[in-house]
């Protein structure tokens, strides 16, 4: 079978990432600064809320998703279905979640238990099919690389909106009121995902489909998991990964609105032709993004040729590593320096571009390893275990800033003590930074580097 993808199909494949990442990246960039400074939720209040939901959330929601996901049989293939009936739903939770009803403390408790609740079951069944259906869309390894690629554009454009576009408009359409302009965004988010969602239904297909001798229990799948070193090396990786990003995606505004000096900020974007902004925190922050992102697509464009030639492992590796150093800096930076904020920013982006396309790529692998290995295919129970990892290092990550937002006496819209602004930095930084280091050390010991991602792509294929 031909397992070559035409660019229409690799880019509606691509459009359902941009579609799950406008709720991921709302998700990252917002959720604490929304439940503390918008919804109203004091910071110790905030944090059981997201740590129990999430952790729910993660080791709940999408195990039982991805053993109904294997063992779906339908004329559409394993994963599609879901990702069809699953495009409106997700859209309405995600609207939910970021409406702000006029419910007293207890009732707002509730509710952001219940919408947060359904929000992130919704994601899972949806996303995780998704990311499951990059294993069977094609076998070929440079075919994936390539659709990763492709993947992750959109998911750069889903994160440019979110975090460059989506707080100037928030002010814009609610008019100073945040909870009207969050209620009015996420109308047209909902709009938006739903309909990208389906056009991936319709310009995909399955193509390497488990033979119809395989036969395993969900005990012989964990069993497999359970065996599986490179697996678990990357469910690891995975959550001190999003761990990192959650922390500084979800700070980013804390430390704009609290720490860099509005005098010089101003000065600066009168660089962008920005003259006297009403809200410098505001436009600075999101330029301050969207210079980051516009950076990692550049690392994206990069990321094929690095792993084609030095192998997926060793490209992450080293990418994951430069990315970090950019990070630790924001904590030496005066409040005036917002040149060097910028900069690192930018070199923070560019480095870790080049590794965002080869975490789910390698994910693929890591299926295709297990069927090397056990002869039996389980490709949705795997990256379910990834996206375990992924909704625990987001829920982590959320509930370290609020934590430490609490620790450090923070007090949402007024002006902060010295000992909160350091706290913030801190987080930003130092704290933002140790997951990516730990990562990057237990990548030593993945064992698929590019000699065996070339064996088990040419062995996978004589049995196919």
């Amino acid at each position: 079978m031909n397992q070559k993808l035409s660019v229409l199909e690799k880019v509606g494949y691509s459009l359902g990432d941009l579609s799950a990442n406008l709720v991921f990246q709302t998700l990252m960039t917002f959720l604490a600064y929304f439940y503390t400074d918008v919804y109203g939720l004091a910071p110790e209040v905030a944090t059981p809320v997201i740590f129990t939901v999430g952790m729910v959330a993660a080791f709940a929601f999408n195990p039982v998703i991805g053993a109904l996901a294997d063992r779906t049989h339908t004329r559409w293939g394993k994963f599609r279905p879901w990702i069809l009936f699953t495009a409106v739903p997700l859209s309405l939770a995600a609207l939910l979640a970021f409406t702000t009803p006029d419910f007293d403390e207890k009732g707002k408790v509730i509710y952001a238990v219940i919408t947060y609740s359904l929000l992130l079951f919704l994601y899972a069944a949806n996303n995780l099919p998704y990311a499951a259906l990059s294993g069977v869309i094609t076998g070929d390894m440079g075919e994936r690389n390539s659709l990763s690629s492709y993947r992750f554009v959109a998911v750069m454009v889903a994160q440019f909106s979110v975090q460059s576009l989506m707080y100037p408009m928030i002010e814009y359409l609610g008019n100073g009121d945040k909870a009207a302009g969050f209620s009015k965004v996420m109308v047209y988010l909902a709009v938006i995902g739903a309909v990208l969602m389906l056009i991936t239904f319709f310009t995909t297909r399955e193509r390497i489909v488990p033979t119809r001798e395989q036969s395993s229990s969900l005990g012989q799948d964990l069993k497999d998991l359970s065996r599986n070193r490179p697996w678990m090396i990357m469910l690891v990786a995975t959550i001190l990964v999003f761990i990192t990003l959650a922390m500084k995606g979800g700070t980013y505004l804390y430390y704009f609105e609290n720490y860099v000096s509005k005098e010089a900020l101003s000065g600066f974007l009168s660089n962008f032709g920005v003259k006297d902004p009403e809200n410098p925190a505001a436009t600075g922050f999101s330029i301050f993004n969207g210079l980051g992102i516009l950076f990692m697509i550049t690392g994206i464009t990069l990321s094929k040729r690095f792993a084609d030639k030095y192998g997926k492992r060793d490209t992450f590796k080293a990418s994951l590593f430069l990315s970090t150093i950019p990070i630790l800096l924001f904590y030496v930076f005066p409040p005036e320096s917002v040149w060097l904020i910028f900069l690192a920013q930018i070199i923070h982006g560019l480095f870790y571009g080049i590794s965002t396309p080869l975490l789910w790529a390698m994910i693929a692998d890591v299926a295709d390893y297990s069927e090397w290995k056990n002869n039996r295919r389980a490709t949705a129970i795997i990256f379910s275990a990834m996206m375990v990892g992924l909704k625990a290092g987001l829920t982590l990550g959320q509930t370290f800033i609020t934590g430490l937002l609490d620790i450090f006496h923070y007090v949402p819209n007024t002006v902060q003590s010295d000992e909160t602004v350091q706290g913030i930095k801190l987080t930003v930084s130092v704290f933002a930074a140790i997951p990516f280091l730990l990562a990057t050390g237990l990548l030593f010991f993945y064992e698929i580097d590019k000699k065996m991602e070339t064996q088990i792509e040419n062995d996978l294929k004589s049995r196919r």
